[in-house]
């Protein structure tokens, strides 16, 4: 069994958990991935490994609470164990030294751009990252990425912290400074992706961007992952999860992400409800007993 030795929270949904899972923590390498599941009835979901101790054989895995299995994990605690981990899965991200590369996270897709950036520093190349959060509060791994970037630069959508707009807005900064990019590689929200690829294709910058899309089984076999990309499908399981930013289909991949969204709100609704009347019957019990 995957035990849960520690539990951080990073912001009132974002949580940061260390696993015990020896097999994958020797073999995983930066941009790949897991796909978990939490009970015998529970989902499968992917997450990416965002660091890893062989030597103490544990992965760190960051998620946001969003649907029913992102909740469910965030309700565990440290030495609640996690039924099924499977991985590492997905390609591996290409590292050498490109020169100077833009390494763009946007939300929690800091920490999937994390495990990236610390590859990219060790293989010899100026990094700059940039980090974008809707407000303050949601800003992950500042600290981290400062540590493994030649410069960090830090946006709010709202001017709570940092420089006030949006990634795109200190990559264009970067451009009219006269950096010389060489690589961008962005991770977040699909709207992040495309409008970071939409910035840089207008600059002849390669981009790289890792997909998140609707993902089962993670070996190739359901076909739920598909996306289109230079006019031709791929598996974001298995021919991912990364891709040229500037051959991706967007449009489509939105429309796949919100599929199953009408579900999706009608199985958190009723995992709440439940998770709710769990505490107040817990509640009820406690009363007894002090009655008792």
């Amino acid at each position: 069994m995957n035990k849960i030795l520690k539990k951080t929270e990073l912001s009132e949904d974002i949580k940061d958990i260390i696993v015990h899972s020896p097999v994958i923590a020797r073999k995983r390498k930066p941009g790949q991935f897991i796909i978990l599941r939490i009970n015998e009835t529970g989902e499968r979901i992917p997450l990416t490994i965002v660091d890893s101790s062989p030597e103490e054989g544990t992965i760190r895995l960051i998620f946001q609470e969003i649907g029913k299995t992102t909740y469910a994990l965030g309700d565990l605690e440290e030495g609640d164990t996690i039924l099924d981990i499977a991985g590492p899965l997905g390609n591996p991200t290409h590292i050498e030294k490109f020169g100077t590369v833009v390494m763009v996270g946007g939300g929690v897709g800091v920490a999937v751009v994390y495990p990236v950036t610390v590859a990219m520093k060790a293989a010899g190349n100026n990094v700059i990252s940039i980090i974008g959060a809707r407000t303050h509060d949601l800003m992950i791994l500042e600290r981290e990425m400062a540590s493994v970037s030649d410069r960090l630069i830090v946006t709010t959508d709202d001017g709570s912290y940092g420089m006030h707009g949006f990634v795109t807005d200190a990559l264009q900064a970067l451009i009219d400074e006269g950096v010389k990019i060489d690589l961008c590689l962005a991770i977040g929200p699909v709207v992040m992706m495309r409008a970071v690829s939409s910035h840089t294709e207008k600059y002849n910058i390669h981009t790289v961007v890792s997909l998140n899309s609707v993902m089962i089984d993670g070996t190739g076999m359901c076909g739920g992952c598909r996306v289109t990309v230079d006019e031709k499908t791929r598996f974001v399981c298995v021919d991912g999860p990364e891709f040229d930013g500037h051959k991706v289909d967007y449009d489509e991949l939105i429309k796949r992400q919100q599929a199953y969204l009408p579900q999706e709100k009608q199985s958190l609704e009723q995992y709440l409800k439940e998770r709710e009347k769990g505490c107040a019957l817990d509640a009820k019990s406690k009363e007894l007993q002090v009655e008792k």
